[in-house]
Protein backbone atom coordinates (compact mmCIF):
# COMPACT_ATOMS: atom_id res chain seq x y z
CA UNK A 1 0.00 0.00 0.00
CA UNK A 2 1.40 3.07 -0.99
CA UNK A 3 1.67 5.90 1.75
CA UNK A 4 0.63 9.33 1.04
CA UNK A 5 3.31 12.01 0.84
CA UNK A 6 3.36 14.94 3.38
CA UNK A 7 1.51 17.71 1.77
CA UNK A 8 2.15 21.66 1.99
CA UNK A 9 1.00 24.29 0.18
CA UNK A 10 2.37 27.94 0.47
CA UNK A 11 0.47 30.90 -0.39
CA UNK A 12 2.88 33.65 -1.63
CA UNK A 13 2.39 37.13 -3.41
CA UNK A 14 6.36 35.79 -4.51
CA UNK A 15 6.20 32.47 -5.60
CA UNK A 16 9.67 32.65 -7.78
CA UNK A 17 11.76 32.96 -4.01
CA UNK A 18 10.61 29.08 -3.74
CA UNK A 19 12.79 28.43 -7.33
CA UNK A 20 15.82 26.25 -6.44
CA UNK A 21 14.94 25.85 -2.86
CA UNK A 22 13.06 22.92 -3.30
CA UNK A 23 14.53 21.09 -6.11
CA UNK A 24 17.84 20.35 -3.75
CA UNK A 25 19.55 18.37 -1.10
CA UNK A 26 16.91 16.32 0.70
CA UNK A 27 13.65 18.15 -0.18
CA UNK A 28 14.60 17.65 -3.64
CA UNK A 29 15.44 14.11 -3.58
CA UNK A 30 11.76 13.38 -1.14
CA UNK A 31 9.83 15.55 -3.93
CA UNK A 32 11.26 13.33 -6.58
CA UNK A 33 10.46 10.23 -4.38
CA UNK A 34 6.90 11.31 -3.49
CA UNK A 35 7.34 11.21 -0.19
CA UNK A 36 7.24 15.02 0.20
CA UNK A 37 4.57 17.17 -1.97
CA UNK A 38 5.00 21.09 -1.86
CA UNK A 39 2.71 23.46 -4.09
CA UNK A 40 3.53 27.26 -4.21
CA UNK A 41 0.64 28.97 -5.05
CA UNK A 42 0.49 33.02 -6.24
CA UNK A 43 -1.81 34.70 -4.35
CA UNK A 44 -2.83 37.00 -7.24
CA UNK A 45 -4.68 34.09 -8.22
CA UNK A 46 -7.55 34.62 -6.27
CA UNK A 47 -7.48 38.61 -6.54
CA UNK A 48 -9.90 39.68 -8.63
CA UNK A 49 -8.80 40.82 -12.09
CA UNK A 50 -8.11 42.59 -14.17
CA UNK A 51 -5.33 43.91 -11.74
CA UNK A 52 -5.06 41.18 -8.85
CA UNK A 53 -4.59 43.55 -5.71
CA UNK A 54 -3.86 41.88 -2.93
CA UNK A 55 -3.04 44.32 -0.90
CA UNK A 56 -4.22 47.83 0.51
CA UNK A 57 -3.75 50.73 2.72
CA UNK A 58 -4.28 50.09 6.31
CA UNK A 59 -7.68 52.04 7.96
CA UNK A 60 -6.44 54.31 10.33
CA UNK A 61 -3.20 55.30 8.20
CA UNK A 62 0.09 54.75 8.95
CA UNK A 63 3.32 53.27 6.72
CA UNK A 64 3.25 50.43 4.61
CA UNK A 65 0.67 48.36 3.39
CA UNK A 66 -1.59 45.32 4.59
CA UNK A 67 -2.28 41.88 2.43
CA UNK A 68 -6.33 41.79 1.85
CA UNK A 69 -8.55 39.38 3.58
CA UNK A 70 -10.33 38.19 0.16
CA UNK A 71 -7.64 36.64 -1.77
CA UNK A 72 -5.82 34.68 1.17
CA UNK A 73 -8.98 33.21 2.74
CA UNK A 74 -10.23 32.22 -0.85
CA UNK A 75 -7.06 30.60 -1.75
CA UNK A 76 -7.44 28.35 1.90
CA UNK A 77 -10.59 27.53 1.49
CA UNK A 78 -9.93 25.99 -1.93
CA UNK A 79 -6.90 24.35 -0.76
CA UNK A 80 -8.03 23.19 2.59
CA UNK A 81 -9.71 20.08 1.53
CA UNK A 82 -10.73 17.79 5.10
CA UNK A 83 -7.44 18.01 6.64
CA UNK A 84 -5.48 20.97 6.14
CA UNK A 85 -3.77 22.98 8.81
CA UNK A 86 -3.37 26.41 8.46
CA UNK A 87 0.07 28.56 9.74
CA UNK A 88 0.06 32.25 9.20
CA UNK A 89 4.23 33.01 9.15
CA UNK A 90 4.60 36.15 11.11
CA UNK A 91 6.85 37.79 13.97
CA UNK A 92 4.20 37.66 16.18
CA UNK A 93 3.73 33.79 16.34
CA UNK A 94 5.07 31.55 19.08
CA UNK A 95 8.49 31.06 18.48
CA UNK A 96 9.45 27.62 16.32
CA UNK A 97 11.22 24.59 18.64
CA UNK A 98 12.11 21.49 17.66
CA UNK A 99 8.77 19.86 19.51
CA UNK A 100 6.49 22.62 17.36
CA UNK A 101 8.42 21.10 14.24
CA UNK A 102 7.94 17.53 15.00
CA UNK A 103 4.09 18.29 15.44
CA UNK A 104 4.05 19.75 12.14
CA UNK A 105 5.57 17.20 10.82
CA UNK A 106 3.08 14.42 12.03
CA UNK A 107 0.55 16.65 9.85
CA UNK A 108 -0.44 15.67 6.70
CA UNK A 109 -1.41 18.82 5.11
CA UNK A 110 0.44 21.89 6.02
CA UNK A 111 -1.15 25.07 4.17
CA UNK A 112 1.52 28.15 4.67
CA UNK A 113 0.43 31.98 4.75
CA UNK A 114 3.01 34.12 3.81
CA UNK A 115 3.04 37.55 5.41
CA UNK A 116 4.07 40.48 3.58
CA UNK A 117 4.44 44.43 3.94
CA UNK A 118 2.64 45.17 7.49
CA UNK A 119 1.18 42.13 7.84
CA UNK A 120 -2.39 40.60 6.83
CA UNK A 121 -5.71 42.03 7.42
CA UNK A 122 -6.65 40.67 11.47
CA UNK A 123 -10.04 38.81 10.32
CA UNK A 124 -7.22 36.12 8.05
CA UNK A 125 -6.10 35.23 11.25
CA UNK A 126 -9.53 34.85 12.86
CA UNK A 127 -11.13 33.23 10.56
CA UNK A 128 -8.92 30.79 8.76
CA UNK A 129 -5.44 30.51 10.81
CA UNK A 130 -4.79 27.40 13.06
CA UNK A 131 -1.72 29.01 14.52
CA UNK A 132 0.98 31.90 13.75
CA UNK A 133 4.65 30.87 13.71
CA UNK A 134 7.91 33.05 13.95
CA UNK A 135 11.14 31.48 12.85
CA UNK A 136 12.86 34.07 15.56
CA UNK A 137 12.63 37.48 16.97
CA UNK A 138 13.18 39.23 13.99
CA UNK A 139 11.52 40.72 10.82
CA UNK A 140 12.56 39.35 7.41
CA UNK A 141 11.12 40.93 4.28
CA UNK A 142 8.18 38.30 3.83
CA UNK A 143 7.01 34.79 5.32
CA UNK A 144 8.60 33.26 2.34
CA UNK A 145 12.17 32.46 4.17
CA UNK A 146 10.24 31.20 7.04
CA UNK A 147 7.79 29.09 5.26
CA UNK A 148 11.05 27.71 3.58
CA UNK A 149 12.56 27.02 7.42
CA UNK A 150 9.52 25.62 8.71
CA UNK A 151 9.58 23.16 5.73
CA UNK A 152 13.01 22.05 5.33
CA UNK A 153 12.72 21.57 9.38
CA UNK A 154 9.39 19.62 9.46
CA UNK A 155 10.59 17.92 5.97
CA UNK A 156 13.57 15.63 7.54
CA UNK A 157 11.62 14.37 10.19
CA UNK A 158 8.70 13.13 7.56
CA UNK A 159 9.22 9.06 7.73
CA UNK A 160 11.34 8.57 4.60
CA UNK A 161 13.16 11.81 3.75
CA UNK A 162 16.60 11.07 5.97
CA UNK A 163 17.67 7.68 5.01
CA UNK A 164 19.86 7.28 8.36
CA UNK A 165 17.10 8.05 10.12
CA UNK A 166 19.22 7.22 13.38
CA UNK A 167 21.28 10.72 12.23
CA UNK A 168 18.13 12.41 13.78
CA UNK A 169 18.27 11.31 17.38
CA UNK A 170 21.35 13.09 18.44
CA UNK A 171 21.09 16.23 16.53
CA UNK A 172 21.09 19.77 18.29
CA UNK A 173 17.93 19.99 20.25
CA UNK A 174 16.11 16.51 19.70
CA UNK A 175 16.26 16.07 22.87
CA UNK A 176 16.16 19.43 24.34
CA UNK A 177 19.81 20.15 24.41
CA UNK A 178 22.33 20.56 21.98
CA UNK A 179 24.45 18.07 19.71
CA UNK A 180 28.25 17.27 20.85
CA UNK A 181 31.17 18.24 18.86
CA UNK A 182 31.96 16.79 15.91
CA UNK A 183 35.37 15.81 14.05
CA UNK A 184 36.74 13.90 10.67
CA UNK A 185 39.65 13.79 8.81
CA UNK A 186 42.76 14.60 9.57
CA UNK A 187 43.68 13.49 13.29
CA UNK A 188 45.32 16.99 14.02
CA UNK A 189 44.50 20.33 12.53
CA UNK A 190 47.02 23.20 13.41
CA UNK A 191 48.17 21.97 16.48
CA UNK A 192 44.56 20.43 17.64
CA UNK A 193 44.05 17.50 17.78
CA UNK A 194 40.93 14.94 17.81
CA UNK A 195 40.13 13.97 21.15
CA UNK A 196 42.02 10.32 21.74
CA UNK A 197 38.32 8.73 22.37
CA UNK A 198 36.70 9.33 19.07
CA UNK A 199 39.83 7.44 18.14
CA UNK A 200 40.16 4.56 20.36
CA UNK A 201 36.80 2.25 18.69
CA UNK A 202 35.47 2.01 22.35
CA UNK A 203 31.63 2.40 21.82
CA UNK A 204 30.17 2.68 24.53
CA UNK A 205 33.10 5.39 25.90
CA UNK A 206 32.48 7.42 23.17
CA UNK A 207 28.59 7.31 23.28
CA UNK A 208 29.23 8.60 27.23
CA UNK A 209 32.11 11.17 25.97
CA UNK A 210 29.06 12.81 23.62
CA UNK A 211 27.00 12.73 26.24
CA UNK A 212 29.02 14.50 28.27
CA UNK A 213 30.08 16.72 25.95
CA UNK A 214 26.47 17.63 24.77
CA UNK A 215 25.65 19.09 28.23
CA UNK A 216 28.73 20.74 28.92
CA UNK A 217 27.90 22.56 25.19
CA UNK A 218 24.19 22.75 26.60
CA UNK A 219 25.26 24.34 29.58
CA UNK A 220 27.75 27.00 28.57
CA UNK A 221 25.98 28.15 25.21
CA UNK A 222 22.02 27.44 25.90
CA UNK A 223 21.34 27.40 29.40
CA UNK A 224 17.89 28.67 28.83
CA UNK A 225 17.35 24.75 27.48
CA UNK A 226 18.42 23.84 30.93
CA UNK A 227 16.00 26.04 32.53
CA UNK A 228 13.34 23.95 34.45
CA UNK A 229 15.25 20.66 34.42
CA UNK A 230 17.26 19.09 36.95
CA UNK A 231 20.20 16.89 35.85
CA UNK A 232 20.38 13.78 37.35
CA UNK A 233 23.12 12.35 39.04
CA UNK A 234 24.43 10.00 36.20
CA UNK A 235 24.60 13.43 34.06
CA UNK A 236 26.76 15.22 36.56
CA UNK A 237 29.24 12.41 36.80
CA UNK A 238 29.49 12.01 32.94
CA UNK A 239 30.18 15.75 32.91
CA UNK A 240 33.11 15.69 35.70
CA UNK A 241 34.66 12.73 34.19
CA UNK A 242 34.55 14.38 30.72
CA UNK A 243 35.50 18.19 30.85
CA UNK A 244 34.18 20.44 28.22
CA UNK A 245 36.42 19.87 24.92
CA UNK A 246 37.95 23.23 23.87
CA UNK A 247 40.65 21.92 21.39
Amino acid sequence: MTTAAWRVDVITTFPESFEGFLEVSLLGKARAAGTVEVRVHNLRDWADPPHRVTDDYAYGGGPGMVLKPEPIIAAVEDLRGTDGWVGLLTPQGRPLTQPRVAALAARPHLILICGRYEGVDERVRTLVVDEEISVGDYVLSGGEVAAMVVIDAAARLVPGVVGDADSLVGESHADGRLSHPQFTRPEEFRGRRVPSVLLSGHHERIQRWRRAQALHRTERRRPDLLEGRVLTDEERQLMDEDPPWDG
